[in-house]
């Protein structure tokens, strides 16, 4: 029986899910911007994975200086939600964002 229980370090296996479908909803160039984007995605409960398509395999998952697009990928089905909260936020302008910033920050 010793042998059949689990060790305490151990995990238990469990199925892995099903990959998630991913899709680009922000682009840019600029390594500041797709911070702020990702930090207003994810105050809104929308997890983020940053990629950098263009850059070698090995490299950061940002993009340092030259290396290209950063590209901001969120689950398929959260993708028109983020694309709003894109939106409206670049609508709002600095200000919007910096208020926010403020509010967060009591």
């Amino acid at each position: 029986m010793a042998d059949e229980e689990l060790d305490a370090t151990q995990e238990p296996e469990v199925a892995p899910e099903p990959e998630e479908r991913l899709v680009a909803v922000f682009d840019t160039s600029d390594d500041s911007e797709a911070l702020v984007v990702r930090g207003l995605l994810e105050s809104n409960g929308i997890e983020v994975v940053m990629n950098t398509p263009e850059a070698p395999v090995g490299v950061f998952p940002i993009s340092t200086s030259d290396l290209g697009e950063v590209r901001l990928l969120v689950r398929e089905e959260l993708a028109e939600q983020a694309r709003r909260i894109i939106r409206e936020s670049a609508e709002r302008g600095p200000e919007a964002a910096e208020e926010a910033e403020r509010q967060t920050e009591t």
